[in-house]
């Protein structure tokens, strides 16, 4: 095992060091221990180390392609996960997947709560929100009784907490349930051509290696086929993409979820909306004086989720939350 390089002027003795990076939590390229968290170069996984004392603030970044921006061209995301340590500096990780971020941040909330998780732009807007929040409270006396319903929100959300991978297990297996849900299944046969062609392309190109047809011919045969296998591989059904499993995966979270909130007195959700980000925007639905009972703050969410589509503006802080919950009411019809 590589040992791996450090970031920054704090060191950890190389035994403790080992030790660490070899018992801490992998997620993507990156992972998390109890004396620093490990990240990666190009080319490596967990090829450096900043120690947990000398992190300021983690937080997520999105590039978006020039196509998201103009409506021109091709549309992409790439998903960042930033370190800033030591006074500013930064460390920049690229992740393939954004869900893996997302885990990544969300166990960082579960096991070192001190760590700030949002950029210092993101947590002005979200501290203005939560001034105005406070200003509305003040304009409305609340009732004893709401702020107990209040107090019982805000508890159950740390309840959830305290075990990242649980809710992140049932957002993720309902954002994957309702992107199969609503793919095309004409996609599958046009992935099967697109694989048919990488594998013509493979055989075309060993028959031309041994009629030594030239080295261009080579390299353009292999390099169709490597294109045309990998794309159509992502979509054709495998044993991690079909629809009993993903439909398994969903009801495995759901009842994993189940079994964790059954040890909690009076779970104010169901367990297939038990997540922190529902927890929390019920609380400001009812901080804003939308709904008095836990049930009516429900109802409210149900029905702003509802209303938002691809025609309505939102903050990007606010846009991270709503595709983080609404599959998982979509999944399940907003019973």
């Amino acid at each position: 095992m590589f040992k791996p390089q450090q970031l920054g002027t704090v060191t950890i003795p190389d035994a403790e060091l080992t030790t660490d990076k070899k018992n801490c939590k992998k997620i993507g390229p990156c992972g998390v221990g109890e004396k620093a968290i490990y990240l990666n170069s190009f080319y490596f996984d967990r090829r450096y180390y900043i120690p947990i004392s000398s992190i300021e603030r983690i937080f997520k970044r999105i590039a978006m392609s020039k196509g998201g921006f103009t409506g021109k061209g091709a549309f992409g995301t790439l998903s960042y996960l930033v370190v800033v340590y030591e006074n500013g500096k930064e460390k920049q990780c690229n992740f393939k997947h954004e869900e893996d971020v997302d885990r990544l941040l969300a166990y960082i909330e579960e096991r070192f709560p001190q760590i700030p998780l949002h950029s210092i732009e993101a947590e002005r807007k979200l501290e203005e929100k939560r001034k105005w929040l406070e200003e509305k409270q003040r304009e409305r006396i609340l009732p004893e009784e709401i702020k107990k319903r209040l107090t019982k929100l805000e508890r159950a959300e740390n309840y959830l907490k305290k075990q990242s991978d649980y809710y992140m297990d049932l957002s993720l297996s309902a954002k994957k349930k309702r992107t199969y849900d609503r793919s095309n299944p004409a996609y599958k046969w046009v992935a099967l051509a697109v694989v048919i062609l990488g594998i013509g392309a493979f055989l075309y190109g060993i028959y031309s290696l041994l009629t030594h047809a030239g080295f261009g011919m080579y390299f353009l045969l292999f390099g169709l086929a490597a294109i045309f296998l990998f794309a159509g591989a992502n979509v054709l059904p495998t044993s991690k993409n079909n629809k009993k499993y993903i439909e398994n995966q969903l009801e495995r979270s759901i009842q994993q979820m189940e079994t964790y909130i059954q040890k909690y007195p009076d779970f104010p959700v169901p367990a297939y909306y038990a997540h922190p980000i529902v927890l929390k925007r019920m609380q400001d639905i009812m901080k804003e004086g939308r709904a008095e009972t836990i049930p009516e703050a429900l109802k409210f969410l149900k029905e702003d989720l509802k209303a938002l589509n691809s025609n309505v503006v939102v903050e990007k802080e606010e846009y991270d939350e709503i595709v983080t919950i609404k599959p998982m009411f979509l999944v399940m019809d907003y019973k």
